[in-house]
């Protein structure tokens, strides 16, 4: 997995190189070995990586580094994760298939995607609390904010602005920040999040290719971040799901509808569903079951909308259902 990350540190020291530093002062202080970093064979331990990103800030006199740079980076510096980026279908599907690849880059960020009738959400959830992120952290997420804005910069027939982009602490310069996130940033308890308007999730990715696709993420089952053993979630099977979740808005959809979200026939889906040892309709069954879980633990919702936004015609359909998923009937569950 180490190795995934070698585009991304040349990029920043090729970045830097444009900022009048050069590679070697940035991988001497860190104590990197320059030549391997470069063939691809250097060993980088997380304590080098947090050094490579600070001494490049030092070194750049640019307190906002990791800002600037998730501005000028290309899709080609996160290496498989940009691939699978240029590659997939709409922006939904190019988020929901690389945030579990986040790993790929850093271990220092999570990145969880939330869905509403009007917008969605991406997080960038810390693997330490807030008040203990180093500076190189603070640039790496700065960093990642941005790109998750820039990233299809030329991939789309329109230009990418968010709705809000919140951060757990107070940022400066407030103009800077707002020139480069396209939006003045907030502050907001919590993680970093940036929120769009629906509409982008469904946008045309121009350079969409499904079957390269599929080549390059059994690659990532290799790498070691999807797990291969036979006990392990297969790929395909988690993007069913998430397109299932992704879409739970408007309701459960058919096969037939996520059949065309992959671009293949309802039975194609089915036979790739059985290779895993999963029907279609045991996931939907699973997604039932999480928003009824959800929607009644909220309590925001009559019961017979939740029937009907889960695609039951009858009341009595969904609470027998219910039962046979939780051993109680919905009302029993809310008492």
């Amino acid at each position: 997995m180490e190795e995934q990350r070698h585009p991304l540190l040349a990029s920043l020291l090729a970045y830097a190189v444009q900022r009048g530093v050069s590679p070697e002062a940035i991988t001497g202080a860190a104590y990197v070995d320059l030549p391997a970093l470069r063939n691809g064979t250097a060993t980088i331990t997380p304590r080098q990586y947090d050094d490579l990103w600070f001494h490049a800030a030092q070194l750049c006199q640019d307190p906002l580094f990791g800002l600037h740079f998730g501005e000028s980076v290309q899709l080609a510096a996160l290496g498989i994760v940009g691939q699978v980026i240029q590659t997939s279908r709409t922006v939904g599907e190019a988020l929901t298939t690389v945030a579990p690849l986040t790993a790929l880059v850093t271990d220092q960020y999570a990145v969880e995607i939330k869905r509403t009738r009007t917008s969605f959400t991406t997080i960038l959830k810390p693997a330490v609390s807030v008040r203990e992120l180093s500076p190189a952290a603070r640039h790496l997420r700065d960093f990642l904010a941005v790109f998750m804005i820039h990233e299809l910069d030329g991939l789309l027939l329109k230009k990418v602005q968010p709705l809000a982009v919140t951060f757990p602490e107070p940022v400066a310069p407030v103009t800077e920040y707002t020139r480069v996130l396209r939006c003045t940033p907030t502050r907001k308890g919590g993680a970093c999040s940036i929120t769009f308007e629906a509409h982008y999730w469904d946008e045309p990715i121009l350079t969409a290719n499904y079957a390269l696709q599929q080549l390059l993420l059994p690659r990532v089952v290799g790498i070691g971040i999807v797990d291969s053993s036979p006990a392990a979630t297969p790929v395909f099977k988690d993007r069913v799901m998430a397109c299932l979740e992704g879409h739970s808005y408007l309701g459960i959809l058919t096969l037939e509808d996520v059949a065309a979200n992959f671009n293949m026939s309802a039975r194609s889906l089915q036979r790739r569903l059985s290779e895993e040892n999963v029907s279609f309709q045991q996931l939907a069954d699973d997604v039932r079951k999480a928003l009824a879980l959800r929607y009644l633990s909220a309590r925001s919702h009559p019961m017979k909308e939740i029937s009907a936004i889960l695609g039951y015609n009858e009341l009595s359909a969904f609470s027998r259902a219910f039962k046979r998923w939780t051993g109680k009937t919905p009302i029993e569950y809310q008492a």
